[in-house]
């Protein structure tokens, strides 16, 4: 048995993509399925000198040239400790191991530990671009052991998504690195399709664009400061027919939305550090709230409104882009935001711009704006937040009163719009320099002696009033 340069284990969507592309890179791969049918019916369809298959884990790392890189595209969760735990025995020192699902970083985090006492070389690595991304050049967010990501590195750099700017691949950082950014390039993902599904909806029911119509807005939208894949995806699907029907497509999708766990880790990271994310947060209860269809169902027949008359489209939708624009920003603003705050607390010294970099192609959220993130957070910046950049800050200036327009539009209209107006109001607590809370701490020291700390002196020791 000729040996190779490299194994992948797990031949589901995603693994199988993942073979050929590396494959078709120049580097003859091995691979193996826990169920060896889909390993035989995978090598069936896919006859190749440069790709094989084994039936044994054993075989499959007799198989690898020494120092052995695996990579795993199994379940997040169990599934990738059951793997572990019968193919690290069988590896020896100094052999290098990526999970490539999307695992919660600190499983990533214990399992670098525990590989590492056995003298493994453990990565956790974030692959973004779903099944045509994975064929033909995915984003990848790779983190571990500095040192030994040079084993990878050739690999990764073949298989990745390119632009001007190169492969969309980087040394994320140690640990659970790679696989936190890639978890929270999934909440803004979320963010961002909520965004987008706003307001469509503001077009169609404020402004009664059917779908045909709004296609054409998107399809504009994205020869423009809005041009991206979900921007681009958007206005294909509603133009997309049913072959029964003859109507859109899109009218006849059931208003349900899954999950699969990424944005809810996002928020839950996001309350464990203390940042704000209330756009992602906003995302994420607009899906819960898509999964309660009955109970809105029963709801729409008690809890009434009368809209008010359709809109002029042509007055609402360059308002409806701006506002779209704005209210993106602020949310790249608390995904990278988020990134940067875990990054420095547990020294992982993540590059921002580097990731803005990493996201340019390959990826679900890969948009026109990030080579501008990337100058944002260029070398030596020390930039707080991405709003604060002079070419960001002057474009929310301009772009702030669409958005306001936009949400009170929506809410004219009885549109729930979660997203963009959290958007909306996280841009407007940001530039507070006075926010409400002193109240709330005032309540909190007047009904559980919390105590306060006092403006005149906000560094100093703490105050408690008897204010009943």
């Amino acid at each position: 048995m000729k040996q190779r340069n490299f194994g992948l284990i797990g031949l589901g969507v995603m693994g199988q993509n993942l073979a050929l592309n590396i494959a078709d890179k120049g580097f003859p791969v091995v691979v193996w399925n826990r169920n060896g049918e889909r390993t035989r019916a995978f090598l069936a369809e896919n006859a190749r000198d440069d790709v094989q298959g084994t039936d044994s884990l054993e075989e499959f790392v007799a198989a690898l040239e020494v120092p052995r890189r695996v990579l795993l595209m199994v379940q997040a969760g169990g599934a990738v400790d059951a793997v572990l735990e019968t193919l690290a025995p069988l590896l020896a020192e100094g052999d290098v191991v990526v999970d490539g699902g999307n695992t919660w970083f600190e499983d990533t985090e214990r399992r670098e530990s525990t590989m590492r006492a056995r003298g493994l070389r453990f990565f956790g690595m974030g692959v973004s671009g779903g099944e045509e991304g994975a064929r033909h050049g995915p984003s990848l967010m790779p983190g571990g052991d500095r040192e030994a990501y040079a084993e990878l590195e050739p690999v990764l750099q073949a298989i990745a998504a390119t632009t001007e700017s190169g492969p969309c691949v980087t040394y994320v950082g140690p640990g659970g690195a790679g696989h936190f950014v890639k978890m929270v390039h999934n909440g803004i993902e979320y963010a961002d399709m909520q965004l987008i599904a706003e307001v469509y909806d503001i077009g169609r029911r404020a402004l009664g664009l059917d779908a045909s119509a709004l296609s054409a807005v998107f399809l504009r939208w994205n020869t423009g400061p809005l041009e991206s894949f979900l921007i681009e995806i958007t206005g294909t699907i509603l133009a997309k027919r049913d072959e029964a029907t003859g109507r859109p497509l899109v009218d006849l999708v059931l208003d349900r939305a899954g999950q699969k766990g990424t944005g809810r880790w996002t928020v839950q990271a996001a309350l464990e550090a203390g940042v704000p994310i209330p756009s992602i947060a906003a995302a994420l209860d607009a899906r819960v709230l898509s999964s309660m269809k009955a109970a809105r169902v029963e709801a729409a027949s008690v809890l009434t409104f009368e809209s008010p008359p359709k809109e002029a489209a042509q007055a609402w939708t360059d308002v409806l882009h701006d506002g779209l624009h704005a209210a993106k920003i602020c949310a790249y603003a608390q995904g990278l935001q988020l990134i940067a705050t875990v990054g420095r607390e547990r020294g992982w010294a993540i590059d921002l711009r580097e990731i803005a970099r990493i996201w340019k192609a390959g990826c679900i959220i890969r948009a026109r704006f990030l080579d501008r993130i990337m100058t944002a957070f260029g070398a030596g910046s020390r930039l707080d937040n991405l709003m604060l950049a002079p070419d960001f800050a002057l474009e929310l200036d301009r772009e702030l009163p669409a958005l306001r327009r936009s949400v009170e539009l929506a809410q004219r209209h009885g549109i729930p719009v979660p997203a963009l107006g959290a958007s909306l109001a996280y841009f407007d607590a940001y530039r507070t320099e006075h926010l409400p809370q002193n109240l709330t701490q005032a309540q909190r020291d007047a009904f559980g002696a919390h105590t306060y700390q006092r403006v005149d002196d906000p560094d100093g020791e703490a105050h408690h009033t008897d204010w009943l």
